[in-house]
This record gives structure tokens, C-alpha cells and sequence, in this order.
């Protein structure tokens, strides 16, 4: 049985993983959340109350951050700012959290000597033309290409530095497009269901002949789960 910390549980793929955590485990978790737009407490309903604890407050906060870190055996680190329209918009939310809000975090781990794992996304590698017979791996070079990918980016290398200048113990994983429950309403595909929902005609990008690859939040979960 182990203490995990999830930062950004109320999220999407956070609670997702909560979920997934509490069901095919004994562990414990303590989520951590801002409740942004994008974070919803109505995800965590249901959950056992003498496993699961929801703390509400931000990933900037030094010393809140301190002390549940070191309560914790584990940091699942998922809190991040993560659209890439509103990152076009405003960058400057997506620099707090993205780059202090993890600096913060990894500082707590490496005081307290706790595992970390950061979660990321493919979209710190750029973009691939359709007919490239190249794919992503772990030693593909980094070419972030928005604010918020950028940040992503910036976020992995301060976890990759930590990791060698001071030994933290951190994994990090880069994980495509999540489709599942609690998805909110902005992303794509929850987009085109409530848009068939409401009789409006699906809108795609461009000529529609962009191609993303999607993964269920479940698998995403079991995954990060066997990681750590």
C-alpha cells in the first residue's frame, strides 16, 4: 500500500486515474487541484472516504505543496494548463503552472526524497507529416511549437536536470490525445458528440484531413499506474 499525491485529480485524465487507482489497488491518494475551469469535483464523487482526501489549493504554494509531498510515498504530477487555443490567448497562466508550478513540486520531492512521475505530452516533439514513416520515441528531439506545449516541454527538461543534478527519483511519460469520462466539454471529441447532440453539424479542422491519435483515459491510467 502506498500514499500517492495526484496534483490536478479533479481534472480529466487525473480523476480518471483516481478512479483507476482506488479500484485496482489497496493504495491511498490525496489529490490536489486548483478547481480551474477545467478541474470538477463531481469527478471524485463516490470515492471511499478512507482511502481518498481532496485538498483544494495551488501547485505555486511552496509550502502547502511541502507539507503533502512529505506525507506522500509518491507524486503523480497531471496539474497542468492545458489548451493549446487558450495558451494562443493568454501564455502567462500556462508559465505559472506548466514551469513553477512543477519546479515547486520537484523541489518538494527531491527535499523530502519522494518518487516522482511527471506526466506529459507527445505534443513537446512537434508535428509529424502524415506520410512519415518516422515515429516519436523517448530520444526524439524536442519541437514545441505553442505556448503550451512549449511550457510542457520546458516542464519535462526541469524533471530530466533534477534527475541528474540532484537525483530525484522521477519517471517521466508523454502520452497522446485522452478520450474517456469527465472529459470536458472544450475538447474535440466531447465537442462533436454534443454538437450531434444538439443537431449541429460536426466541425473539423482545416480539410479534415488532419490525423491525432487518441488513447482511453483507462489505458492511459494503467499505464502510468505500471510505470510507478
Amino acid at each position: 500500500m502506498q500514499k500517492l499525491l495526484v496534483t490536478g485529480g479533479a481534472g480529466f485524465i487525473g480523476s480518471n486515474f483516481v478512479h483507476y487507482v482506488l479500484e485496482n489497488t489497496e493504495d491511498h491518494v490525496t489529490v490536489l487541484d486548483k478547481l480551474t475551469y477545467a478541474g470538477n469535483l463531481e469527478s471524485l464523487r463516490g470515492l471511499p472516504e478512507d482511502r481518498f482526501r481532496f485538498v483544494q489549493g495551488d501547485i505555486c504554494d511552496a509550502a502547502l505543496v511541502d507539507t503533502l509531498v512529505a506525507g506522500a510515498d509518491v507524486v503523480v504530477h497531471y496539474a497542468a494548463e492545458s489548451h493549446n487555443d487558450n495558451s494562443l490567448h493568454d501564455p502567462r497562466p500556462f508559465l505559472d503552472t506548466n514551469i513553477i508550478g512543477t519546479y515547486t513540486l520537484i523541489e518538494a520531492a527531491r527535499k523530502h526524497n519522494k518518487r516522482f512521475h511527471h506526466i506529459s505530452t507527445d505534443e513537446v516533439y512537434g508535428d509529424l507529416e502524415l506520410d512519415d514513416p518516422e515515429r516519436f520515441s523517448e530520444s526524439t528531439p524536442y519541437n514545441p511549437s505553442s505556448p503550451y506545449s512549449s511550457t510542457k516541454a520546458g516542464s519535462d527538461l526541469l524533471v530530466r536536470a533534477w534527475v541528474r543534478s540532484f537525483g530525484l527519483q522521477a519517471t517521466i511519460s508523454n502520452c497522446s490525445n485522452n478520450y474517456g469520462p469527465y472529459q470536458h466539454v472544450e475538447k474535440f471529441i466531447p465537442r462533436q458528440i454534443t454538437n450531434v447532440i444538439d443537431g449541429i453539424r460536426p466541425k473539423l479542422y482545416g480539410k479534415g484531413e488532419n490525423v491525432r491519435d487518441w488513447i482511453h483515459a483507462n489505458d492511459h491510467s494503467s499505464a502510468v499506474l505500471a510505470i510507478i
